[in-house]
């Protein structure tokens, strides 16, 4: 079986959200096919890990992007009525070599990792020469429509209006990428029913969850002992929701957790931090890491996890990374969303701030509740996360359900 798969972002290293899935749909496909893989760059540093990509791929397309220029593509689609979404993740190189593959190439299905990517095939020679095509697969993973809807409701103009047009606009390209692919998958059944209520007469909708390699987060068999009390926070820190989660977090609870622990520390682990959150840094027992190669160490010296995200769509990983490290989360009822865990036994959810300091005191104060969640954790974790629980809906996939013969 031949697969080829485009993705917005390369899908190395796994170091965020979307390229943590990425890469284990690219490294599980590698098992039963040949893999074709085609994206975008935008950190030119990523390119040093192309090695390691090809270890699970036949053949790599890459194209760079600049995130400057893109951003102003972006904004020709003011006048073209198109998302900004679209114009920034298309870039004319990753076409043509697209194209190429596809020429040379028969492949028995294309994954498009994201909704921008389908632009790739509405442009392709596929339509163009109106080949038969392969079966099409589109991984939304989360509804951005919805997201952006989200971000437009809690910011202010003219925020509120840009994010709020591509709301709109990219809901009417979501329901096109519907109508002319296969088959839709989801991170979350929540994932699924937003989408499905923005297009009901939709049924090739499924959902698949993200999975978690319980082998590289696995927990040290001797713990690892700080002279403090760390509350770890784990995320890419140029992500809006994460950046505004960890703010709200420091300002408004931590002040209040650190008045009655003052041997604790709050530890916010993630590239690229804005400049909102580097100002945290060093105030009030508070360290901001900057990138950081791995973050195991720091779910290693965590007493306790953090995951207090207003804006949530989606999986969390760092939910779930945490959970497999055998760490204590404390999240909100947001970043829980789409998580098969059980409040109070795998982990503990906090809906107010009072809540917040209220749950982490007590964890702090009680070691052997925090033995007990984290052995929990890694239970569920392992049973509804795990390879063994995803690989088998991604087989099931591609074997079982059949394409169906139109074109785009």
């Amino acid at each position: 079986m031949n697969i080829l798969y485009l993705a917005h972002r390369i899908p190395y290293p796994p170091n965020k959200g979307d390229k943590i899935r990425s890469f284990q749909e690219v490294k599980y496909f590698s098992e039963f096919a040949d893999v074709f893989l085609a994206a975008l760059v935008d950190d030119p540093l990523d390119m040093r890990h192309v090695a390691e990509l090809r270890r699970f791929c036949k053949e790599i397309r890459l194209a760079r992007i600049s995130r400057m220029k893109k951003k102003i593509y972006s904004f020709t689609a003011f006048y073209s009525g198109m998302p900004l979404s679209i114009p920034y993740f298309y870039e004319r190189d990753l076409q043509v070599a697209i194209d190429e593959l596809l020429s040379r190439h028969k492949f028995d299905a294309v994954v498009c990792f994201s909704s921008p990517m389908a632009e790739y095939i509405f442009r392709s020679v596929l339509e163009e020469k109106g080949w038969k095509r392969p079966r099409m697969i589109m991984d939304f993973c989360d509804v951005d429509s919805a997201k952006w809807n989200e971000y437009a409701k809690l910011t202010r103009f003219p925020f509120s209006q840009i994010y709020g047009r591509e709301s709109r606009l990219l809901k009417d390209y979501e329901r096109r990428v519907a109508e002319s692919f296969d088959r839709l998958i989801f991170v979350s059944k929540r994932e699924q029913v937003v989408f499905e209520s923005i297009t009901p007469h939709i049924t090739k909708a499924l959902t698949i969850p993200n999975s978690v390699d319980l082998e590289y987060f696995t927990p040290s068999p001797v713990p690892l002992e700080r002279p403090l009390d760390e509350i770890v926070f784990t995320g890419a820190m140029d992500y809006y929701a994460n950046i505004d989660g960890v703010c709200w977090f420091a300002e408004r609870i931590w002040p209040r957790i650190l008045a009655e622990c003052p041997n604790a520390r709050f530890m916010i682990v993630g590239s690229r931090p804005s400049k909102k959150v580097q100002l945290l840094n060093n105030r009030m027992n508070i360290h901001v890491t900057g990138y950081v190669q791995d973050m195991r160490p720091y779910y290693e010296g965590a007493h306790i996890c953090v995951v207090p995200l207003r804006i949530a769509r989606g999986v969390q990983n760092k939910v779930l990374e945490a959970l497999a490290m055998e760490k204590p989360v404390v999240c909100t009822p947001q970043a829980l969303e789409g998580i098969s865990a059980t409040p109070g036994r795998d982990l503990m959810v906090a809906a107010t701030e009072e809540d917040f300091v209220k749950t982490v005191v007590g964890l702090l104060n009680d070691r052997e509740r925090r033995r007990q969640l984290g052995e929990n954790g890694r239970r569920c974790v392992k049973a509804a996360y795990g390879k063994n629980a995803v690989v088998p809906l991604w087989r099931k996939l591609f074997f079982e359900f059949p394409a169906e013969n139109r074109l785009l």
